[in-house]
Order: structure tokens, then sequence, then C-alpha cells
């Protein structure tokens, strides 16, 4: 799935109006990092979809660097807070999935230049 900002958006059909609540949650997004990387979570390409209904619900689904990685249990949860924060977010349910598995294409190129990858 990609994860560059407009496929992601053309990847979800939204409500109409609900551009800005998109945004807003993306840099929500934006503030969470991978405690072992120092690039946040959108830009590492961990963010698979978004979903907001009419409601303000948001539906997330995400995945992490490796199945093993020691914040499994607790980046969901950090995630939930941060989306929740967003002004007009009435609900948010954060689920985590191996698959497709993460792999360093799903970057965006500001991650990749941010760690030298280019």
């Amino acid at each position: 799935m990609p994860t560059d900002e407009n496929a992601l958006a053309d990847a979800t059909p939204a409500a109409a109006g609900d551009a800005t609540l998109r945004d807003q949650v993306i840099d929500a997004l934006r503030t969470v990092y991978d405690p072992e990387i120092p690039v946040n979570i959108y830009e590492l390409g961990l963010i698979y979809d978004i979903a907001i209904d009419e409601s303000g619900a948001v539906a997330i689904e995400m995945t992490l660097t490796a199945p093993g990685c020691p914040v499994a249990g607790s980046m969901p949860g950090t995630v939930q807070e941060a989306v929740a924060a967003v002004p007009g977010v009435s609900k948010v349910d954060v689920e985590l999935v191996w698959d497709p598995p993460w792999d360093q294409s799903r970057m965006s190129e500001a991650a990749q230049l941010e760690l030298g990858m280019f």
C-alpha cells in the first residue's frame, strides 16, 4: 500500500469536509516517533490506512518495522492517544498488522533523506 500523503488520501474514501480532519490526523501521526529510528511513524511508512467516518471516528491500520519490535505492545496506544487529541476526532481504533511486512521502500523521500539513504 502507498505511503505518500496523496496516495494514502486517494486510497481511503473521505467524506466531504474531512480533508482538514485528515490533515490534522496526519499531523498528529507525525508527532509519534519510532524509538529506534529518528523519524516519525508516518514518514517511515508504518501507517497503512487511515479511515475517517462522518462522526469523526478514525480507524488506523499500521505496522512496525519488525514483529519483534520492543514497542509492539505500547505503540498502538501511543498512536491512539496522539490521534484522539485532535479536535473533531470522536473515537480512534488502531489495528496493528504484519501483512504486508514493512520494508525500507515504504519510507517517504524525506525519511530516506533524513536517514542518509540517498
